[in-house]
């Protein structure tokens, strides 16, 4: 299939070489053009020199950017990705972004008679890189049902979780859930520290129980060495982060221990950690 990738940072430069190397036609563009001929090098794609003209003849359009105002700037415009698009194709986003502009994008795409679908991702750059991503979408069925085989070049799960803005919205609950879940990681590993506990014997024991989970597998000893190299940054976690608490202001959801966390990320920029991973809460524990 003739597809476009928009965006090539830490996840979508990965997930744009998943499409080529299955076999799919991708043309990139990326604003800073010297990555795009990076990824042009490596993976023996194309590139293009604005999002329309990548989008231009292309069946299905992936985007992967930073957030609402990126996502506006490179989809609308005489430049942008829909006026690129044929109708009939379809855009699918993996933008972490707010569900109001989901449903912004996805009614100017149908005017046009062009389809969206709004699919941010979970399983960070590993899980980019692996090809083996989680996708929350939203949108219609039988569009979800056409770009799935495709998005399975990167992803190992798909999911429609409901009308457009229904994706962004199981992202929050997403973001919500992890950065509690590292919180508590961090509490119990620096008290398995300071107790002199084996942590790779106490990692091994507990994760095949109750505390388990994809942090303490993938995180664990890690944080344990202080080591916060691993993608996703404190920056775009607040990013993510501000995105819920909007939304939750609206819908009326409490909050109260998320907003705490992200009081913690924030002391952790302050102190140079911008660009740390979100393993990074340990780090405000003393060893």
């Amino acid at each position: 299939m003739k597809v476009a990738f928009i965006g090539l940072g830490v996840m979508g430069y990965p997930m744009a070489g998943h499409l080529q190397k299955a076999g799919h036609e991708v043309c990139v563009f990326n604003r800073s053009q010297a990555k795009a001929d990076k990824w042009q090098a490596e993976f023996s794609g194309t590139s293009a020199k604005t999002p329309a003209l990548a989008a231009k003849d292309c069946e299905i359009v992936f985007c992967c950017v930073g957030n609402d105002d990126d996502l506006r700037q490179v989809v609308l415009g005489e430049n942008g990705i829909l006026a690129g698009m044929p109708k009939g194709s379809i855009l699918v986003d993996h933008t972490t972004a707010s569900a109001e502009v989901a449903v912004e994008l996805a009614g100017i795409a149908a005017s046009q008679e062009q389809y969206f679908l709004d699919a941010p991702v979970s399983g960070g750059q590993a899980g980019a890189e692996n090809g083996v991503l989680t996708v929350m979408v939203g949108g219609d069925e039988t569009i979800f049902n056409k770009a799935e085989p495709v998005m399975a070049a990167f992803a190992r799960f798909s999911q429609l979780m409901g009308p457009v803005g229904s994706g962004q919205l199981a992202k929050m609950v997403n973001q919500i859930c992890f950065v509690n879940t590292v919180q508590g990681l961090a509490e119990g590993l620096n008290f398995a520290q300071k107790a002199g506990l084996n942590i790779d014997k106490l990692l091994d024991t507990i994760g095949k129980g109750a505390a388990g989970s994809w942090q303490m597998d993938n995180r664990g000893k890690t944080m344990c060495a202080r080591e916060f190299d691993f993608g996703f940054a404190v920056d775009w976690v607040r990013k993510d982060l501000a995105i819920a608490f909007a939304e939750a202001e609206k819908l009326g959801a409490d909050l109260t221990v998320t907003k705490q966390l992200d009081g913690y990320y924030k002391e952790i920029q302050e102190n140079g950690g911008n660009r740390w991973d979100t393993s990074s809460l340990i780090s405000r524990f003393k060893k």
